[in-house]
């Protein structure tokens, strides 16, 4: 009855496809969470803008570190002056990616051993802060060699030395490691505790099981996601952690063949798909996601793997559960208001 009165519906049974409904709880929040959210410079700003409430900071990707300490521009200034206009924390993404694009293990290398360009880098990063009026930094440097882990370990601290007192703040972006000595190009120059004493927040990329060039399965998986936090917790602490959930699913045609891609959709796109071609969205439990199968125009079979609002709320109830800073989202390009009423049922959100 609340929701036929709330909702002005004078037939219950006659409701449409489309059609909004209205469900008002006056349950209590469980605390005050920050949240992150990632956004390109090409991200659509009606989209910026109904997102913007749901966020304490928004990191704005990205600034390239070129092998002469230089950076790369990006048309950051409208993204910067909506932020503000939220009461949202604009923040500056440094990342070592090439110009033609991809993360560059060389290229992390050729500045993390060479006191004179990391000097050049971190004077070109202040400048950059100050002249467009960040709230912070994030350092999103991945894929970097083993060998590379003292060094980058120094070139943070280098960094947190300078800014930190300019009144900046510090985030890191870290690979979902399951432990310390976890092998592998992603994960060992990543060095937990390290960036626990050192910086004022860490990003924890806590998606991507499922990717775009292997093989089918959720994104980011639940039981995947409570193993990465029961080691983080014990090498940082729990409220510097900002927890990454995918906003993105991804559909790939089955027989799996490896080396073939899958088609990124937004988590709305899934939905419509599945309605289009009249599938049954399941459950998986165990992963706590949502997927489907249908098959195309062609007799291909294919396979869906999303987010919904029951996965955002198992995921969100982790912050909770954790002891977390809160939640980052990669990226709020495809406004998600499945999401945002999840978020907001359960946190109240820092500004």
């Amino acid at each position: 009855q609340r929701v036929i009165s709330d909702n002005g519906i004078s037939n219950p049974n006659n409701l449409v496809v489309g059609q909004t409904i209205v469900i008002t709880q006056n349950l209590p929040k469980l605390r005050d969470i920050e949240v992150n959210g990632y956004a390109f410079p090409s991200i659509n700003m009606n989209v910026l803008r109904k997102t913007l409430p749901d966020l304490t900071y928004l990191s704005i990707f990205s600034h390239d570190a070129r092998a002469d300490g230089t950076l790369s521009d990006i048309n950051d200034r409208p993204l910067i002056n909506e932020a503000y206009r939220y009461k949202t924390a604009p923040i500056m993404v440094v990342t070592n990616r090439r110009s033609e694009g991809g993360f560059s293990s060389s290229l992390a290398h050729d500045i993390l051993i060479n006191d004179e360009i990391q000097n050049a880098l971190i004077d070109n990063i202040i400048k950059e802060l100050r002249i467009k009026n960040y709230y912070g930094l994030n350092i999103d440097f991945e894929y970097i060699y083993p060998s590379d882990k003292n060094n980058y370990n120094n070139f943070v601290s280098k960094v947190a030395r300078s800014i930190k007192p300019l009144g900046y703040i510090l985030i890191t972006s870290l690979a979902p490691k399951t432990s310390a000595n976890q092998l592998g190009l992603l994960y060992e120059a990543h060095d937990y505790p390290f960036h626990g004493r050192t910086v004022d927040r860490v990003v924890l990329m806590t998606y991507e099981w499922g990717y775009i060039y292997g093989p089918p399965e959720a994104v980011s998986p639940l039981n995947k996601v409570k193993v990465i936090l029961d080691y983080a917790v014990t090498a940082i602490p729990s409220r510097k952690i900002l927890m990454g959930i995918p906003n993105y699913g991804y559909d790939w045609t089955l027989p799996y063949v490896k080396g073939t891609s899958a088609k990124t959709l937004s988590n709305i796109q899934a939905v419509n798909n599945a309605f289009n071609v009249k599938s049954d969205i399941k459950y998986d439990t165990k992963s706590q996601a949502p997927y489907y199968n249908y098959y195309d125009r062609n007799k291909k079979q294919h396979v869906v793997w999303f987010e919904d609002a029951r996965s955002i709320y198992q995921k969100l109830l982790l912050i909770n559960q954790y002891n977390l800073a809160g939640a980052s989202y990669w990226t709020i390009g495809r406004y998600f208001p499945q999401n945002s009423l999840v978020l907001n049922s359960l946190y109240n959100i820092i500004k």
